[in-house]
């Protein structure tokens, strides 16, 4: 098993793990974060799977892109994996990187075969009210004024105020974490909620013919976690809520939602 990083597809950092002859798993992050945040649970994907990641545009070592729309990032998306020649494709979306893998599943169902999402919210009405360093980090008039100065330790409180167990954020997550401008996080929150306000996820997710999977944290800080209950409407869809877990499994336990992620790459890969 090896790695190697493609420095740009267009406009998107990639990196890539595991054998290149098994059958593709593609984990998009979420908001504010990177490719770096699936770290802890790539060896055991890697180990059965070719895994590629992605910084979106604007996250990460991407550069900014010229929208945040949704359908526009899954059209970004779509052009990574039509230049690496990936296709079917289990996509793994954490948070809003769920809104991003499912519309690209409705763009173009001949790239996906298999959906999971992580800590996505099925709506706005799911949003739980914020933690108070995430209200003073994002909202005006202190957060224009702060984010320019955030600290190290700001940094991690901020990254893990939606977590329910202790989370150790790596320094190269803070470093990429600085890196995400003001405007582009509110920009692309804004065209999030607009996504699934035109939409909410169930009824998105139910006009597609894929196996899904949902993972929900029974203790996310984020979303209401009895929210993932909406899910269970979609047909062939599976839920899995995590005990103590809050809205960043993958970090929070990683064993865990890598062994659900293989179970269910596996058995869709085989439908």
């Amino acid at each position: 098993m090896g790695s190697y990083d493609i420095k740009q597809v267009h406009g998107m950092h990639v990196v890539r793990d595991g054998p290149r002859e098994r059958p593709p798993l593609a984990l998009i992050h979420g908001s504010g974060a990177s490719s770096g945040f699936w770290s802890p649970v790539v060896p055991a994907l890697a180990s059965r799977y070719h895994v590629i990641r992605v910084d979106l545009p604007g996250h990460g070592q991407s550069p900014p892109g010229s929208s945040y729309d949704v359908p526009e990032q899954a059209g970004c998306l779509a052009a990574v994996l039509d230049e690496l020649e990936l296709r079917p494709v289990t996509l793994a979306g954490h948070s809003s990187g769920g809104y991003i893998a499912t519309a690209l599943a409705e763009q173009r169902p001949d790239l996906v075969g298999s959906l999971a999402l992580i800590s996505s919210g099925p709506s706005p009405d799911a949003l739980l009210p914020q933690p108070a360093v995430l209200r003073a980090l994002i909202s005006p008039p202190l957060g224009p004024l702060l984010w320019p100065i955030r600290s190290d330790a700001m940094l991690r409180r901020g990254m893990t105020a939606a977590c329910n167990r202790p989370v150790d954020i790596p320094d190269d997550l803070i470093a990429e974490n600085r890196r995400i401008g003001y405007r582009t996080f509110k920009t692309v929150m804004r065209r999030n909620t607009a996504y699934i306000t035109e939409r909410s996820m169930p009824e998105r997710l139910a006009d597609l013919d894929i196996p899904v999977l949902v993972i929900f944290g029974a203790a996310d800080r984020r979303w209401n976690p009895s929210s993932a209950r909406h899910y269970e409407t979609v047909p062939d869809a599976r839920v899995e809520q995590l005990p103590g877990v809050g809205h960043l499994p993958m970090l929070e336990a990683p064993e865990t939602t890598g062994e659900l992620l293989l179970d269910f790459a596996a058995t869709a890969t085989v439908q």
